[in-house]
């Protein structure tokens, strides 16, 4: 009888599902998916489990001083509580609302979704600073940007708030950095993304999704009671 229960227990410990079942609980349990990263179909850059049952999608800004007091404030447990367990997907949007703000999207966007993230936290933390410098531009210098293209002004707003060498920081070189500022392609996918938001409802910086619905929350402490609430219809 003890030969036959221990043959049985071993018979049903080394079943398919059984081992299949527990190899994946504890893989994702061990896997850190803030590590994972990737550009979206949407032209979005989503970290996290693609496979996530809660996917948040930020439209928000890199010139957006609202978007800087999120990072500021949500964005560390956002990643570390619930994007890093595989249960929320995190994609970041860009919803352009400036000359600069183009400017720098597009630098950020050029250092690829490996460095996306970190690079735009380096953004917002430093806001501030470059946004002085583009106030402080002279008149002169201002007046000078109606005769500029649209690619000339783009251009200048990088130079005049030293935008190369925030990009340099993360491995683009002067000469990347003027291609990525040059690039129609990723200008486009810029200007389409914020225009399919539009259309979508969105309207200011920062606006959040969750599995596709619009939220009326614009801060952490606003967007985390409904993640949670999320989460918690999903068991």
């Amino acid at each position: 009888m003890k030969a036959r229960a221990v043959l049985l227990l071993l018979a049903t410990a080394l079943l398919p599902g059984s081992v299949g079942a527990a190899t994946a609980a504890k893989a994702a349990h061990q896997h850190d998916w803030t590590r994972v990263v990737a550009m979206t179909a949407d032209g979005g850059f989503r970290m996290g489990n693609p496979s996530a049952p809660v996917k948040l999608i930020e439209y928000g800004s890199l010139a957006c001083p609202h978007c800087r007091h999120f990072e500021e404030t949500g964005y560390t447990p956002l990643v570390q509580s619930y994007v890093g367990s595989g249960r929320v997907s995190y994609e970041f949007r860009n919803f352009l609302i400036s000359g600069p703000d183009i400017a720098i999207s597009l630098l950020a966007r050029c250092s690829g979704p490996g460095k996306f993230f970190a690079m735009s936290q380096y953004v917002f933390a430093t806001q501030p600073q470059w946004q002085k410098k583009l106030e402080d531009m002279s008149a002169a210098d201002a007046a000078g940007l109606d005769t500029m293209t649209d690619q000339q002004r783009v251009v200048r707003f990088a130079e005049v708030a030293d935008f190369a060498a925030i990009a340099a920081r993360f491995g683009i070189t002067a000469a990347r950095a003027r291609q990525c500022l040059a690039d129609p392609k990723g200008l486009k996918r810029l200007l389409d993304m914020t225009q399919q938001a539009t259309a979508n409802g969105i309207h200011h910086t920062p606006s959040f999704l969750i599995n596709g619905k619009i939220t009326d929350a614009a801060t952490w402490e606003a967007l985390e009671p409904e993640l949670k609430s999320a989460l918690g219809k999903r068991g």
